[in-house]
């Protein structure tokens, strides 16, 4: 199961954590998120190891902002946050892969999944707050059993150091992989490895 660490900011920290080899590793590029990378330098991005790939998350950005950002930083993916309706996923997807964010709470909520069906590379279903994300809260993970599509997915949303076991009984043929964030900080922005370390290595086994 591939994995996704999202909000990192900090150039020793984003070291320290690629250290660990994670499959992905996420970067906030909306101003008003607490995990905002925006002043990040570039050559920090850049130099990540392969095979981890670089994704961007936006929220509401205009298309071109994205593509300049994702030059700036040699991002592999854009991960759409917002209001992004699926012909402006479908657009960016012809340059840059799109992995576009489904807030859930109920069945109902998986529903919006087949406006985006063929306009993005993946999904990721995150749990639906009042904020773009980073509430530290789950929604339950029996929804996506209503899940049809064919599009991958990641799963998002309260996700912490005690669940790789419970995913283990999370059984659906488009799940691609877990985003983990704020359940794996000390503060926003600044990931604990210590208690990365042990979740990846668990999750390696299922």
């Amino acid at each position: 199961m591939k994995l996704k660490i999202c909000g990192m900011r900090d150039p020793e920290n984003i070291r320290a954590v690629a250290a660990l080899g994670p499959d992905y590793m996420g970067f906030i590029f909306y101003p008003l998120s607490p995990r905002y990378a925006g002043d990040l330098s570039p050559e920090t991005v850049r130099a990540l190891p392969r095979p981890i790939r670089r994704v961007g998350v936006f929220v509401n950005e205009t298309e071109q902002q994205v593509i300049r950002t994702a030059v700036h930083y040699l991002l592999d993916y854009a991960q759409l946050h917002g209001d992004e309706t699926p012909e402006e996923c479908r657009r960016l997807n012809r340059i840059l892969p799109v992995i576009k964010a489904i807030a859930v709470r109920t069945e109902a909520d998986l529903a919006e999944t087949q406006r985006y069906e063929g306009c993005c590379t993946a999904l990721l279903f995150d749990t639906k707050t009042e904020r773009f994300g980073g509430s530290g809260r789950r929604f339950d993970w029996n929804i996506l059993n209503a899940y049809s599509g064919e599009t991958p997915f990641l799963l998002s949303g309260g996700i912490g150091p005690g669940d790789a076991e419970r995913l283990q009984a999370v059984r659906h043929p488009q799940l691609a992989g877990v985003d983990v964030n704020s359940l794996f900080e000390s503060e926003p922005g600044h990931k604990e490895c210590g208690l990365l370390q042990p979740f990846i290595e668990q999750l390696k086994t299922l």
